[in-house]
């Protein structure tokens, strides 16, 4: 286990945002292009809710670990030292 410095840290953070919105991008054109399709196909029953929705909960969880998830504190890593010892 190593610690990282404050800028390490940051740029994990940035990194993360960056891969996230990456993410976003790829769910849209894919998703888009499979509307097409399926619209394209005579847009009879709306199969394309499938991967939209599967893909979509992912989504929600990377969206999570990236703006929502907190680091671990020192106090968090010290408590859990103490419990284990």
């Amino acid at each position: 286990m190593t610690d990282t410095t404050p800028r390490e840290a940051a740029v994990r953070r940035l990194e993360a945002r960056r891969d996230f919105r990456t993410h976003v991008a790829i769910y849209v054109i894919v998703n888009a292009l499979l509307v097409v399709i399926w619209a394209a196909t005579g847009a009879g029953y709306f199969w394309p809710i499938w991967p939209l929705a599967g893909w979509g909960i992912g989504l929600a969880f990377n969206a999570w670990a990236v703006y929502f998830e907190r680091s671990i504190s020192e106090h968090e890593i010290r408590r859990e030292m103490e419990r284990s010892a």
